[in-house]
């Protein structure tokens, strides 16, 4: 069965960018929609941004619009979250999901199953 795992989180300054990778183990992660997620502390889990399957569209939140996009390379049975201008409010732990509805998903709810997630701290 599919099996989700984030790399790439760590500390980061203001500005700055950070690459996060969602790889898949057990199956392909090709006919999946993958949706990244982050949850600072004292927060609810929130949608960040969700690619489909076929790697070309992809469904946002708006504090992600212009500054996080997002990649798949199926080969790798990788899914990436590029973020740019990171800002401290940007904090949190980073999931990667799989959607658990026929199409791209950002409510928490309808994700289908979990990675265990990334810590992302930006901070000077």
């Amino acid at each position: 069965q599919l099996k989700l795992v984030e790399s790439g989180g760590g500390l980061v300054q203001p500005g700055g960018s950070l690459r996060l990778s969602c790889t898949a183990s057990g199956v392909s992660i090709t006919p999946f929609h993958i949706a990244w997620f982050r949850q600072a502390p004292g927060k609810e889990r929130e949608g960040v941004l969700c690619l489909t399957r076929n790697g070309v569209n992809t469904t946002e939140s708006d504090f992600a619009k212009g500054r996080f996009t997002a990649s798949r390379d199926n080969a790798k049975n990788t899914v990436y979250l590029h973020m740019n201008r990171l800002k401290p409010e940007d904090t949190g732990v980073y999931y990667c999901a799989q959607s658990g509805l026929p199409w791209c998903t950002l409510v928490p709810d309808n994700v289908g199953r979990w990675g265990q997630g990334t810590q992302v701290t930006i901070s000077s």
